[in-house]
């Protein structure tokens, strides 16, 4: 498995300050050959998308455990369209209720990761969405 050559931002939108899980997979992305940017704790869908727009990224990782996750996805798809950077795929991971699911892939994630999930089959699914 490989994601070499891709650029992937991981964040942590809105007030939630647990960030083990943006970690693990940051270093996860990492250990798969991706260039990974973590922005840290508690950014704005503006400042992840403006982030994401300037650092020419494949995919953005939102780390969501506040469950606002519908609403985080949104704005974060918003901003970055208002960039002229649609084409950006955005991922969600964390506390995420399996019923949701379908809901956030209709809104447009690129995938939905839950802390149930093992390491190697959120890459792969990750490696299949970028290829």
């Amino acid at each position: 498995m490989s994601l070499k050559g891709k650029r992937i931002l991981i964040a942590k939108p809105g007030l939630d300050g647990h960030d083990v899980g943006a970690k693990i997979i940051t270093l996860a992305l990492r250990d798969a050959g991706a260039d990974v940017i973590y922005t840290g704790l508690r950014k704005s869908p503006d400042y992840i998308a403006r982030v994401a727009a300037d650092e020419d990224v494949d995919a953005v990782g939102l780390s969501i455990l506040s469950g606002s996750h519908h609403t985080l996805l949104a704005q974060t798809l918003d901003e970055l369209a208002k960039l002229g950077a649609a084409n950006i795929g955005v991922f969600i991971g964390g506390t995420i209720a399996p019923q949701d699911t379908q809901a956030l892939l209709e809104m447009g994630a690129l995938g939905v990761f839950t802390s149930e999930m093992s390491l190697n089959d959120t890459l792969s699914a990750l490696e299949a969405a970028l290829s």
